[in-house]
C-alpha cells in the first residue's frame, strides 16, 4: 500500500501522478474504515483528500505554513503529517483531536475549531515571516461556508490593503455545518455552474498540456483564460479558478505555478462532499458528521434507536407547536439548521426561519432588529458558537433590553469534539450582562416548561442552555406552562447537606443524594433551575439552617452558578456556612468520553458524595 508508506509529507514528492492517485484511493479507504467505527467529520474530509496531497506535494510544509480552517476538512492532512498510525484513535479520550492542535503536531500550525478564522490567522504569519526577514509561503485553506462568516471577509479585506505573499485556497463544496446560504454562495454556484468551468473540469487535462513548461508562464496562461469573476479582485486578490479540485493530474502543475507568484492570490477549487462514498455523496448533510457505528455497504446506522428524545428533538417539538399559535415567533441560527433543529421548524414555517450562515455577529443583531418589530426571534446557536457574538448580546440585545430567545444546545461538556466545541462558558458569560434572564432544566420536560417561559417573556432578552444528547427519559406533559422568573425547585429536603444544583446536574445530585441517605447523611437537593435572577431567598435560608452546601454546574466554576451562589451569601454577610463548588476548572477541557469527563474533573455522582461526606463529617 501507498499510504503504508507515507510517514511525512515528504514521501509525497518521490510519487508520480499515478501513485498519488492510488494513495488518494487507499486515504478514503482507511478514512471510511475508521469513521465507520469511531465518530467524526465524514463528507467535508472525504472531499479534500486530493486538496491535502496536492498542497502538501507543491509545498514545503511544516517550512511553508498550511492553516486549515475550522479543522472538520483536514483528516486527509492528519493521515499525511505523521498521524496514520495514531489516526484510529480519533475523538476519543487519550487520542488524537477531531480538529487542529499546535499541541499534538508542528503541522498543524494554527488550532481552529470555530470557522472563518484562516485568512486573518495567515495574514498574521506572513506579517511575522516579512518582520522577521524569513522566507516561507503562507497557505490558507477555507471552505465556502467558512467564507460566509464576517470575520473571513475582515481578513481579506486585510489582506487586499497589505499584499502580502500569501495564498488562500477556497474549497468550494457548498456546505458548512449545513447547506452553505447566501449572495457569496450563489454567486460561487454561478460559477461553477457556467459553461466555461464544465468545459474545463472535461478537459482540464488537454487544457495542461498546451501550456509552455514554464512555471510562471503556466500560471499566467490559467489566469488568462479562467477569469469568470470579480468578487476577489476587488479585494485586491489574483482570482484563478474555478478549478476541479478531485483531479491531482490538473491540480499539482496549477499549484506549482501559483506558489511562484507573489502578493495575495486566491485559488478556487471546487471538490465534492462525500466523494467516494455513495450515501455520503447523495446525502451530504446527513454525513456532515456521524455520531455512532454506520454500516459501510448501506450507511446506515448501527446504534439502536433510543426511545427516549433528545433534547434537541424536544426543544424543536415544542417550539413548533407554540409558532402555530404565536405568529411573532421566529427562528434565526447559524449555519446550524438541522443541528439545532430548525431544520423541521422551517419545514413547517419556511417564511419564519432565517439561516444567517457562519456569521453569529450577524443573526445576534439580525435577531434584535427583528425584535424592534414586535417580533419574537429565538437564536438557536451551540453554547461554544454563541461566543462569537458576544459583543452582539452585550450592546444589540441587552443594552436595549429586547425580548430575544437563546436556544442554547450543547451546553456543557460535549465530549469528542473538545476544548473549541465544550459549552462550559456561557454561564459566565451571560450572568454578567445586565437586564438578560437564564436558565437550564434538569430534563427535557422542563426544557419544553422553559421554552414556553421564554415564549411568553415580554420583559428583554432571555436565555436557556441545555445539553447535548438524549434526555433522562420522563414523561413529557402535554401542556407546556411558563415557570415564575427566579423560582427553583426544591426535588427533595434533609436536615445535614444541601445541594443546589443546576441543568443536567440535578439528577446526579438526587442519586448521590439516594447513597448519601444511606450513610446517614440527609439531603435536601435544589433544582436551582435559574442562574439569573438566582432565587436568593430560598438558597439563603436553606443555607443558613442547614449549614453544608454543595453547588454543581455542567460549567465554568469562575464566574459561573457556584459563584453566583456565593456573592449571594456575601451580600447577606453569611459567613457560617461551608460550601464545596463542583464544575469546571480553570483550564481548558480535552476531548474524550463525557462521563468519563464528569469523572475527572469531579461533577459527577461519586465526586458529590465525596464532597457531601467530607463536608457532613467535618462540620
Amino acid at each position: 500500500m501507498v499510504l503504508e508508506k507515507i510517514n511525512s509529507p515528504v514521501d509525497l514528492k518521490t510519487l508520480n501522478i499515478s501513485e498519488l492517485e492510488t494513495l488518494a484511493e487507499e486515504m478514503r479507504a482507511y478514512l471510511l474504515a475508521v469513521l465507520s467505527k469511531h465518530p467524526g467529520h465524514f463528507a467535508p474530509n472525504f472531499g479534500t483528500v486530493e486538496l491535502a496531497i496536492a498542497l502538501h506535494t507543491v509545498f514545503d510544509t511544516p517550512q511553508d505554513k498550511l492553516i486549515w480552517d475550522i479543522g472538520h476538512q483536514a483528516y486527509p492532512h492528519k493521515l499525511l503529517t505523521g498521524r496514520l498510525d495514531s489516526f484510529d484513535t480519533l475523538r476519543q479520550t487519550d487520542g488524537i483531536s477531531g480538529f487542529l492542535s499546535r499541541e499534538e503536531s508542528k503541522y498543524d500550525v494554527f488550532g481552529a475549531g470555530h470557522s472563518s478564522t484562516s485568512i486573518s490567522a495567515a495574514l498574521g504569519i506572513a506579517a511575522a515571516r516579512d518582520v522577521n526577514n524569513d522566507d516561507f509561503k503562507v497557505i490558507a485553506v477555507i471552505g465556502d461556508g467558512g467564507l460566509t462568516g464576517g470575520m473571513a471577509l475582515e481578513g481579506l479585506n486585510a489582506a487586499g490593503d497589505f499584499r502580502k505573499d500569501m495564498l488562500v485556497i477556497l474549497n468550494d463544496n457548498q456546505m458548512s455545518i449545513s447547506p452553505t446560504i447566501g449572495a457569496i454562495s450563489k454567486h460561487f454556484h454561478k460559477l461553477i455552474s457556467s459553461r466555461g468551468y464544465n468545459r474545463l473540469r472535461t478537459s482540464a487535462k488537454e487544457l495542461i498540456s498546451l501550456f509552455p513548461s514554464d512555471a510562471k508562464a503556466l500560471a499566467q496562461k490559467i489566469e488568462a483564460s479562467l477569469k469568470p469573476g470579480t468578487l476577489f479582485e476587488e479585494f485586491g486578490f489574483r482570482y484563478f479558478g474555478p478549478l476541479d479540485g478531485n483531479d491531482l493530474e490538473s491540480l499539482i502543475p496549477i499549484l506549482t505555478g501559483i506558489r511562484e507568484l507573489t502578493g495575495p492570490i486566491l485559488v478556487h477549487v471546487v471538490t465534492k462532499k462525500g466523494k467516494g462514498y455513495l450515501p455520503a455523496e447523495k446525502d451530504p448533510v446527513k454525513f456532515y458528521s456521524v455520531s455512532g457505528q454506520f454500516d459501510v455497504k448501506t450507511g446506515k446506522s448501527l446504534r439502536p434507536t433510543s426511545a427516549t428524545p433528545k433534547y434537541t428533538d424536544v426543544f424543536s417539538r415544542t417550539l413548533i407547536e407554540e409558532a402555530k399559535h404565536d405568529s411573532r415567533i421566529i427562528g434565526v441560527t447559524a449555519a446550524m439548521l438541522g443541528g439545532t433543529g430548525l431544520d423541521k421548524f422551517s419545514e413547517v414555517f419556511p417564511d419564519r426561519c432565517f439561516d444567517i450562515g457562519l456569521a453569529e455577529q450577524c443573526a445576534v443583531t439580525f435577531a434584535a432588529g427583528l425584535a424592534t418589530e414586535g417580533l419574537k426571534p429565538v437564536v438557536a446557536i451551540y453554547s461554544t458558537f454563541l461566543q462569537r457574538g458576544y459583543d452582539q448580546v452585550l450592546h444589540d440585545v441587552c443594552i436595549q433590553n429586547l425580548p430575544v430567545v437563546f436556544a442554547l444546545d450543547r451546553a456543557g461538556i460535549v465530549g469528542a469534539d473538545g476544548p473549541t466545541h465544550h459549552g462550559v462558558f456561557d454561564i459566565a458569560y451571560l450572568r454578567s450582562i445586565p437586564n438578560i434572564v437564564s436558565m437550564a432544566p434538569k430534563d427535557e420536560n422542563e426544557l419544553q416548561h422553559m421554552l414556553k417561559t421564554a415564549l411568553t417573556y415580554e420583559m428583554g432578552p432571555i436565555a436557556l442552555r441545555y445539553p447535548r444528547g438524549t434526555g433522562i427519559g420522563v414523561k413529557l406533559e402535554t401542556e407546556p406552562k411558563p415557570l415564575p422568573i427566579g423560582k427553583a425547585e426544591i426535588c427533595q429536603e434533609g436536615d445535614d447537606l444541601l445541594i443546589v444544583a443546576l441543568g443536567n446536574r440535578v439528577y446526579p445530585a438526587l442519586e448521590a443524594a439516594k447513597t448519601l441517605s444511606e450513610t446517614g447523611i440527609e439531603t435536601t437537593v435544589v433544582n436551582a433551575r435559574f442562574i439569573k435572577p438566582l432565587d436568593v431567598t430560598l438558597i439563603v435560608d436553606l443555607a443558613k439552617q442547614i449549614g453544608n452546601m454543595i453547588t454543581v454546574e455542567d460549567g465554568i466554576l469562575m464566574g459561573g452558578f457556584g459563584s453566583a451562589v456565593l456573592e449571594a451569601l456575601a451580600a447577606e454577610r453569611i459567613t457560617d456556612v461551608r460550601v464545596t463548588s463542583l464544575g469546571v476548572p480553570d483550564r481548558f477541557i480535552e476531548h474524550g468520553d463525557v462521563n468519563t469527563l464528569y469523572d475527572k474533573y469531579g461533577y459527577d455522582a461519586e465526586a458529590i458524595i465525596r464532597a457531601g461526606v467530607a463536608l457532613a463529617v467535618g462540620s
